[in-house]
């Protein structure tokens, strides 16, 4: 009988999640891994063949802007999973890249909207060069390099987007944890506005401006339990409400005409289309998208069409092209899996927690299979994110189905998608009411006829990695089969103490103060129940991990190897916090996927 491998599943290429659409609206720049790692790729949006910009073989390129008059691209990128993005410029002659930004031990960052004013002369970014604790915004001048440092930081900030005349520019200032406040600061240093309040904190996520300059879109939830898209006053701060569904709005685009708005709204993890002709004050017809999970919407200049990521639970990440006049969608980029292996669909699934709230879990399983199956609980990371209806881990999750296993995928209390409530359940809780989710899920899994109780393993990276070492140290009596963690934090002490000074903020808002909530975080380490872990264990590492450092592992597989407890332990020594280089994520994956079928199947 044919037995599929898992590089049956891979996808042929896979890609970062980011795009640009240059000026003009004929060519769109992304990244992508077809040479092994991942490069800027740009290819014409009418269709034809891609072409490679860069061909670095240890940087990861992260994200990308087209300069305006076409002829050139800006991009970040890092090395070897350090982090440590600089910027870079790159001609379309073959020319090596230019780096723009050369401090080894900092970070610099694109705005987060097009980086570039509209004239092509100024550059915005955000750096760490000046103290360690924090980052500022700055504006390079292209044409002689000189640095205008208009905003000083206290922690993490974020440039925006320009003003279409280039003469102001919008940032987020990260406040605590997920909070952010709002300011606009004039290019030529002479002003700088705060237009949201200290008090009424909440998270905005920044989109363009309006061609007069008197407002600028953003998605917040100020007030709301879901994220909505509104217009704020470049004044005085002010929101006019465009769309306030029950679902977060995850993303907007507006046309370089300022007549044609676009924006996705989440539903239960599935993302729609929406879009408005400003111009008519009227909502438009919106093409249909796929059941599925779409990101990096960018709308053409003239408001004709729609460009996107997007992935379903059969299909791998490609860049999908929407006609926004007639509805058509078009796929731009053909990665699908390198065999022709049978997939299933996801179903969306919902039980009952110990405290009366509602979980939602994606659910893969093979079809017309009645007897009990072994199941891989998979726990995502973040944990301010959420499991979707993707081609998730480059097709881990169909591999696992096409070997017989099953695969559920929980958004326990923390998830992003079901509202602000929901989602700060988890700060300063971890391995808390997280815990009683998960446990939750396996007595979900005791009432299903195609699940077999005995046969239960785990798998997570991050923060589902704690949750997974979380779940084997805790919660041992539920008899968990196996587990697999990548780059999980095994001690809650340790993984704050070692958090980069600029970002100590926000852990002590999300996880907590290493030295005022010691016993919190040695209450809730994996490490200080180490002793009960009984598990098949497998733990792979990124040596260069700057979230989740090496130590995190080397010293929970120390105590258990001390005890003679066997576990796996594979180290990348050039990955960092998830592994970006296409041998490696093969390896980890197969890896990984042999180890669970060993002990579930």
């Amino acid at each position: 009988m044919f037995m599929p491998s898992y590089r049956d599943f891979r996808p042929a290429f896979t890609l970062q999640p980011c795009l640009a659409l240059s000026a003009d609206g004929r060519n769109v720049a992304f990244a992508d891994d077809s040479t092994g790692n991942f490069n800027l790729v740009i290819q014409p949006v009418a269709g034809g063949p891609a072409r490679a910009v860069t061909t670095f073989t240890s940087h990861t390129v992260r994200r990308m802007a087209w300069h305006p008059d076409g002829g050139s691209l800006l991009f970040q990128a890092d090395q070897d999973g350090n982090e440590d993005t600089q910027i870079f410029r790159v001609g379309l002659d073959n020319s090596p890249p230019e780096q723009l930004t050369d401090f080894p031990k900092a970070r610099f960052q694109l705005a987060l909207g097009d980086p570039l004013s509209a004239d092509g002369t100024a550059l915005a970014y955000s750096g760490g060069d000046r103290i360690p604790t924090a980052h500022d915004i700055l504006v390079r001048q292209l044409e002689n390099n000189k640095i205008n440092r208009l905003f000083l930081g206290t922690g993490p900030v974020h440039a925006g987007y320009f003003s279409l005349d280039g003469a102001r520019l919008s940032l987020i200032e990260w406040l605590n944890g997920y909070d952010n406040l709002v300011h606009v600061v004039a290019v030529d240093g002479t002003s700088s506005t705060r237009l949201t309040a200290t008090e009424a904190a909440a998270t905005y996520e920044l989109g363009p401006w309006l061609p007069d300059g008197s407002a600028f879109f953003v998605c917040t939830d100020i007030g709301r339990e879901f994220t909505g898209l509104a217009l704020m006053s470049a004044t005085t701060g002010e929101l006019t409400w465009i769309d306030t569904p029950d679902w977060d709005v995850e993303r907007v685009s507006l046309s370089a005409d300022g007549n044609t708005l676009a924006w996705l709204v989440n539903v239960d993890g599935a993302s729609q289309l929406r879009v408005r002709d400003l111009a008519a004050g009227k909502d438009l017809p919106a093409p249909l998208l796929p059941l599925g999970q779409a990101a990096a919407l960018t709308v053409g200049p003239d408001g004709s069409f729609a460009l996107m990521l997007m992935s379903t639970p059969t299909r791998p990440w490609n860049v999908l092209v929407a006609d926004l006049r007639t509805g058509e969608l078009r796929w731009l980029t053909g990665s699908v899996p390198n065999g022709s292996p049978s997939v299933v669909d996801a179903q969306l699934v919902r039980y009952p927690t110990h405290d009366g709230r509602e979980i939602a879990a994606y659910v893969y399983r093979p079809s017309g299979v009645d007897t009990p199956l072994g199941v891989v609980l998979s726990i995502h990371g973040g944990p301010v994110m959420q499991e979707r209806p993707a081609y998730v881990y480059e097709g881990f999750y169909q591999y696992l189905v096409s070997r017989g296993l099953a695969v559920i995928a929980p958004n326990i209390r923390g998830s992003s998608g079901y509202g602000a409530s929901y989602q700060r359940l988890i700060f300063r809780d971890w391995g808390g009411g997280d815990l009683g989710d998960l446990a939750a899920t396996v007595d979900f899994l005791r009432t299903q006829p195609w699940a077999d109780p005995a046969r239960i393993g785990l798998f997570g990276g991050s923060y589902g990695g704690f949750a997974v070492l979380s779940c084997v140290a805790r919660l041992p009596e539920l008899g968990w089969a196996a587990a697999v963690e990548i780059c999980g934090p095994s001690n809650l002490i340790t993984l704050a103490e070692a958090t980069p000074p600029a970002y100590r903020e926000v852990v002590a808002k999300i996880i907590g103060d290493p030295e005022t909530d010691v016993e919190l975080l040695r209450q809730r380490s994996p490490m200080t129940y180490v002793d009960r872990i009984s598990t098949p264990l497998f733990v792979l590492q990124g040596a260069n991990d700057p979230r989740v450092p090496q130590r995190e592992s080397d010293q929970l597989v120390e105590r258990l190897r001390a005890r003679g407890v066997p576990v796996r332990y594979d180290i990348y020594p050039d990955e960092g916090h998830g592994f970006t280089k296409t041998d490696n994520q093969i390896k980890a994956r197969v890896d990984a996927a042999d180890f669970l079928l060993h002990h579930l199947s």
